[in-house]
């Protein structure tokens, strides 16, 4: 057996039984480095005492998101871990929904006249043009006038 494939198997029976990388592990790892980066463009301002105070408060938030994504790496409680990736995962899932959505609506914004029901405030359309018009939503079944 070879000196790198020795090195493989040590590290391999090391992170066995440990959470490893996920996509929260990541989410962290990327925003650590968001925010460092942010730190050292606002560090660069060092005659303007808030913008140094803020890259103080960024460099050491990032420095917290490096030692808990290592942290969430090595870490053997793995029901814990799983749990804290589904909800990760979950929300992630919800905004980049709500972000397609909002560019679709942007896109058809001369089409359509996009608004949102106050009974539930889900969003709803009407056509362009079609003067005022009594709309009832869907999913709460509200009944209200609406101008195009």
């Amino acid at each position: 057996m070879s000196f790198w494939e020795k090195i493989k198997q040590t590290l391999r029976s090391f992170m066995n039984g440990r959470n490893g990388v996920d996509q929260f592990s990541i989410a962290l790892m990327w925003t650590g480095i968001a925010c460092s980066l942010l730190s050292s463009i606002l560090g660069s301002f060092v005659n303007r005492p808030l913008l140094a105070f803020l890259s103080m408060i960024l460099s050491l938030a990032s420095m917290v998101l490096y030692v808990y994504c290592i942290y969430r790496m090595f870490s053997r409680n793995l029901e814990k871990r799983r749990a804290e990736n589904r909800r990760y995962i979950t929300f992630a899932d919800r905004q980049k929904k709500k972000a397609s959505q909002a560019v679709y609506r942007f896109k058809h914004r001369k089409v359509y006249k996009y608004f949102k029901c106050p009974g539930c405030k889900a969003w709803l359309r009407l056509k362009r043009g079609s003067g005022v018009a009594t709309v009832t939503c869907s999913r709460c079944h509200t009944s209200f006038t609406q101008k195009s």
